[in-house]
């Protein structure tokens, strides 16, 4: 018998075989109601999580995107965060901004502005919330903070927030301070200030998006930013809060969780803090980094999305076991609905909460997760013990008139590897006003009055496969849909498609490095602009680009292999970096920082003149042609063995590239 039936089979057995004992727990709206449910969402970017999902050919695109947003169909996502650009590296990649320089503005770079209007378009009750990583370095006037000059700060989030409406019709609906960074009191109170006085009463403010420490304090401290903050966000609480978060009486939202690979021990984790964070720590907002596991999976953090879309090239995406557990809470409440102060804990190990839209609708969600299968990224899971058990649940209130409630079960099923998933069981009968469960260990139920779940589906997407060994782009886009290029992940620095007005022959359309100051960073950027692409398994290839510098004297480009590293590691990356200068020399290295030197010499390249590029490497052997013309050859251990390719530039500075490819083996 197939698995998944035997374990809806043996679900059935659970719900109607009634033990003769087991704990009983009461669920009454009567004794009075607990907090407001405010959702579950998804971030999409702190660090380009998002980049590969826009190139997704139809109807791949959007299925993807069903399964993350469409109501009662996937994970049915109620909130949706997206980082406001910064032309910085934020974990796996940059985002660009829509200022990157004081007197220049673009509401259509990148592709938040697109995810937030799809996911509009399947649930117009969705909540956005933006919140700065990283901010242009004209914002901190050169230096890596961006608080000297607060009204200025302000007034760059709060045209991201007028922009969004101006051009794309959508209203943000709270905006943060600085991800997991140091918050500036008087700049909080200046946003909130600013925010009235341009009409957005509506927007409200999350802080910090870091610690429960120190904002509580001064919150409590201060009426004047107790008034300012709508929401204190915590970043991977563990699913407690300190008790001065309580004291301030503020909604408490996990505006950062789960960070977990999406293999079914992920799902485990974001099955038990979904309960756990409100019966532990009253926060009735809980929010994944991130939103789906688009980016290149070598990089920092792969696969830690609600799902897994990073194949664009082969159309292939996977519907990791996160979207059904996050289907469970989704499907059968909305944000408005309340919880019952009655949830707690299980007496032999897992969670209970319920819920209620007022309304005579009632939601219970069950897990019983065990403590090796739903460990975290962070922070640390202290001990705790789960076993089978009974649990008779009692409806008192008014809902003590539920003859039948709904019930949608999951079980992981980590001895026989064969896991059943949000699958929808016979409707249990309640009698004289209670009804009994017998769980096993690794369990989600949702019990619910609700009628309108379902487990959606599509035909399987196509099969996965490896990014293609022979690849060409040039870049000819006349109406791009984005502003970057597909594929490319930008790691320092922000490349975008280019008009080139000047040039009316080979080279009219072309990709652009156009951040020129180092902006207010999150992580340790690395001193030179870079971009990968490819396969991170490449070893013997031929990787060629056209090239123009733009900055006279002090300029530089270079095409890349075998580059070992991305994310907040970039400035550590290794290689094979063929540079050219305009100062008329060549160089090739071993890393990005240029500090070992391979081989050296002259070229004659200079700055707006267009040069063509080639590297090929085979084994330990390396060579770099110039125009087609033999510039250097290497023959010596070459480390690493493997790598993306890679385009990029010496420093911050514009410089442009067209017609690149790739020939791998």
């Amino acid at each position: 018998m197939n698995g998944r039936i035997v374990s809806a089979f043996v679900a059935i057995i659970h719900l109607y075989i009634c033990p003769c004992f087991g704990e009983n727990y009461i669920l009454d709206d009567k004794v009075g109601l607990g907090r407001k449910f405010d959702g579950i969402g998804g971030l999409s970017g702190g660090g380009a999580t998002s980049r590969l999902l826009v190139n997704y050919a139809e109807p791949y695109r959007s299925q993807i995107l069903d399964y993350l947003f469409k109501p009662n169909f996937g994970a049915s996502l109620q909130i949706l965060k997206v980082e406001i650009g910064g032309d910085a590296q934020t974990t796996d990649g940059t985002e660009p901004s829509h200022m990157h320089y004081e007197n220049d503005e673009n509401y259509f770079r990148g592709y938040e502005w697109w995810l937030m209007k799809e996911a509009k378009k399947r649930n117009p009750n969705i909540t956005l919330i933006g919140l700065p990583w990283a901010f242009p370095g004209w914002v901190g006037h050169g230096k890596n903070w961006p608080y000297d000059f607060p009204d200025i700060t302000v007034s760059y989030v709060v045209s991201w927030i007028i922009g969004a409406k101006q051009y794309h019709d959508l209203d943000i609906d709270y905006v943060g301070i600085w991800n997991e960074r140091n918050f500036d009191s008087k700049y909080i109170k200046l946003l909130r200030y600013t925010l009235d006085k341009s009409g957005l009463e509506n927007v409200k403010i999350i802080a910090s998006d870091n610690m429960w420490e120190p904002i509580t304090f001064y919150v409590l401290l201060d009426q004047e930013l107790r008034d300012a903050v709508d929401v204190i966000g915590a970043h991977y609480p563990g699913t407690t809060a300190v008790e001065e978060a309580l004291k301030t009486n503020k909604t408490l939202w996990s505006s950062e969780d789960y960070s977990t690979f999406n293999d079914d021990v992920g799902g485990g984790c974001w099955a038990r803090i979904l309960n756990q964070n409100y019966v532990n720590g009253k926060m009735t907002a809980t929010i994944s980094w991130n939103l789906v596991a688009s980016y290149y999976q070598d990089l920092p953090f792969g696969r830690d999305g609600l799902m897994t879309a990073q194949e664009p090239w082969s159309g292939n995406y996977v519907v990791e076991s996160p979207i059904w557990i996050t289907a469970h809470t989704t499907q059968f409440t909305e944000p408005g609905w309340t919880y019952l102060q009655t949830v707690g804990h299980l007496k032999h190990g897992g969670s209970y909460v319920a819920l209620t839209d007022q309304k005579g609708n009632l939601t219970i969600v069950i897990e019983t997760m065990t403590h090796n299968h739903s460990i975290c990224i962070r922070p640390p899971l202290p001990a705790f013990t789960v076993a089978a058990q009974n649990a008779t649940f009692s409806l008192k209130g008014s809902f003590g008139s539920v003859t039948q409630l709904q019930v949608w079960h999951s079980k992981f099923n980590f001895k026989t590897k064969k896991p059943s998933f949000f699958q929808k069981l016979d409707p249990i009968k309640i009698s004289n006003g209670s009804f009994t469960l017998s769980l096993d260990v690794d369990e989600v139920y949702t019990l619910t009055t609700l009628t309108t779940g379902q487990k959606g589906s599509y035909p399987e997407p196509p099969a996965s496969a490896p990014f293609p060994k022979k690849y060409k782009d040039d870049f000819n886009v006349k109406n791009p849909s984005f502003t970057e290029a597909p594929n490319f992940a930008d790691q320092t620095g922000v490349f975008e498609y280019y008009i080139n007005l000047t040039d009316l022959g080979p080279h009219v359309f072309t990709l652009r490095q156009v951040v020129t100051q180092r902006p207010v960073t999150w992580v340790a950027d690395a001193d030179q602009t870079i971009s990968v692409i490819g396969d991170y398994k490449w070893q013997n290839l031929t990787v060629m680009c056209d090239v123009l510098m733009e900055t006279e004297r002090t300029g530089g480009v270079f095409i890349a292999a075998r580059v070992d590293k991305g994310g907040g590691l970039v400035r550590n990356a290794k290689g094979i970096f063929f540079w050219v200068f305009a100062d008329g020399s060549y160089k090739v290295t071993g890393d990005l920082s240029g500090q070992t030197v391979l081989a050296k010499g002259s070229s004659g390249t200079k700055a707006h003149v267009w040069y063509t590029l080639s590297l090929s490497i085979q084994g330990d052997h390396a060579s770099g042609e110039l125009n087609g013309f033999p510039l250097w050859k290497l023959s010596v251990d070459l480390v690493p063995k493997n790598g993306w390719t890679a385009i990029g530039t010496r420093s911050f500075e514009l410089a442009q590239f067209d017609n690149f490819s790739v020939q791998a083996e």
